[in-house]
């Protein structure tokens, strides 16, 4: 059984979180991958030995993520969700394992972006958030979208792992 250190921490104070539950949704996503043939034989964990998975998830507002995707992606506008995958984005050479824990990265997420859209597409904010986590798991695990079966194939996932969750809990 793998072990999950997700930290989360939100640096927008203005919009207040339940972290637990965050968290244990977050976990339900990362062990729906984990448990998914489809989704761990083709990501960056593959045939690896490993006993922890860490990463951190930061919640922010539109005017950090706009900060941060302008300075590292070139991308002058707020987005949703950054991710930061340093295990997956490091070539294999690079990537280390440290007393059978691996460092996954990061995911940032702008909750005033998962507002607006939560709005936008007519459902609840807790699924819109999770919706963002699960995407930002995805990039961790070493998957990206640049083609539409690519984009299809990870959507299909995130759909699967938020059955895990019960989104309703953040409303």
């Amino acid at each position: 059984m793998t072990k999950l250190n997700i930290f989360i921490e939100n640096i927008y104070p203005q919009f207040s979180l339940d972290e637990k539950k965050v968290l244990a949704g977050a976990k339900k996503v990362m062990k729906y991958c984990l448990e998914s043939n489809e989704v761990l034989d083709s990501s960056c964990l593959k045939s690896l030995d490993y006993n922890t998975l860490t990463f951190d998830i930061v919640f922010c507002d539109n005017t950090k993520i706009h900060d941060i995707n302008r300075e590292y992606r070139e991308k002058d506008r707020a987005t949703d969700v950054i991710t930061f995958a340093l295990f997956a984005d490091s070539s294999p050479e690079e990537r280390f394992i440290f007393d059978g824990e691996i460092n996954l990265g990061e995911i940032l997420i702008s909750l005033d972006k998962t507002q607006e859209q939560a709005e936008s597409n007519n459902h609840e904010f807790g699924r819109e958030l999770f919706f963002l986590i699960s995407h930002g798991i995805m990039h961790l695990l070493g998957y990206d979208h640049p083609t539409e079966e690519e984009l299809n194939f990870m959507l299909f996932h995130q759909e699967k792992s938020m059955e895990k969750v019960n989104v309703k809990v953040l409303a």
